[in-house]
């Protein structure tokens, strides 16, 4: 070994004290999650994404008219820029979507009349146009892949439901598109993870709003960050396939952990506990899939929960327990 190399164990970013926020905060030990005050159970109760967004934003809940406003002014950026739809129809149809996603939000920012303008003020205001438009992009992509042109805004839907009917063509129920507002409302924001950590790192060095959640979107489409709910699906997917039966996912989880593989959507850096969002998209799961037909998604899923627990516990990792992702993909997928 030469003298002057130096062997350094890889630990990632875990344990590293990176800066302090006070957007969210996490307590791993008890499986708690707050954003600016309130628990993540209450806001995903009696909240909307829409609240949610303001109070990320601005650090308070909206007062009177302040929500309205907020509304407005997100319905008014919903408008994707031509010449963006325009170069989505050239992209190939292969392209996935998160690539398509982490190319358009730089085009964004070349139609932004306020890049230059790095205020506060300003830059809530990109803000907006980002939480208006990536929905705008991804429903877009879904179409134009398909070989159908890209749908324009209904103003008159809420933010989840316009959505959908960007993606779909159809206009969703007040039940589906509350499903979709709850999943939102959950994936906001938690605190120093590699996408956030990636956009924080970028805009410190003085690059803009864009740059920065560019960034953001290439470290969330990792299948270890924000593509873990795709595995999870394709893992259950496999599993519907080649077992004969539900019996068979304990066999199954049993040699997965001996063998040293991963359970998608299983431990977490940070909770030692049950994280709180898995809590409440199990319930959603359990409805969700019955009401789309597939109810044995959720037993396979609910079955490998109980063994992988079981399992882990045997072999003295009782902290191992189901992550936002375990059961998001089939909330998603069913949506």
């Amino acid at each position: 070994m030469a003298a002057d190399t130096v062997r350094v164990k890889n630990t990632g970013l875990r344990g590293v004290t990176v800066a302090d926020t006070k957007i969210s905060y996490i307590d791993g030990e008890n499986g708690i999650l707050i954003y600016r005050g309130y628990r993540i159970e209450e806001l995903a109760e009696m909240s909307t994404f829409m609240e949610t967004a303001f109070l990320l934003l601005n650090g308070h809940l909206p007062v009177a008219g302040e929500l309205e406003r907020f509304e407005k002014e997100v319905v008014q950026a919903r408008e994707l820029p031509g010449f963006v739809l325009a170069g989505m129809e050239l992209f190939p149809t292969r392209t996935d979507p998160m690539e398509v996603l982490q190319a358009c939000v730089p085009m964004l920012a070349m139609a932004d009349p306020e890049l230059g303008d790095d205020s506060r003020e300003a830059n809530v205001r990109k803000a907006v146009r980002l939480i208006a438009r990536v929905p705008a992009i991804v429903a877009a992509w879904n179409r134009i892949r398909a070989g159908q042109k890209a749908l324009p805004p209904d103003n008159s839907l809420s933010h989840a439901a316009n959505f959908l009917w960007q993606l779909t063509g159809e206009k969703p129920g007040t039940d589906i598109s509350r499903d979709l507002d709850i999943c939102l409302v959950l994936h906001a924001d938690h605190t120093f993870n590699a996408s956030t950590f990636a956009c924080r790192e970028v805009v410190s060095t003085n690059a803009h709003i864009y740059a920065g959640v560019a960034a953001g979107v290439g470290a969330l489409s990792g299948s270890l960050h924000g593509g873990a709910n795709e595995r999870v699906m394709k893992m259950l997917l496999q599993l519907e396939s080649e077992l004969p039966s539900v019996d068979a996912v304990g066999p199954w989880v049993r040699d997965r952990i001996e063998s040293g593989k991963k359970i998608m959507g299983m431990g977490h850096a940070v909770y030692k506990t049950e994280d709180p969002r898995a809590k409440i998209l199990k319930k959603m799961a359990r409805r969700l899939t019955e009401k789309a037909g597939h109810a044995k998604w959720y037993e396979y899923l609910e079955k490998i929960e109980q063994e992988g627990r079981r399992e882990f516990a045997a072999q003295g990792k009782s902290g191992i327990n189901t992550n936002v992702d375990f059961y998001s993909g089939s909330v998603y997928a069913s949506i």
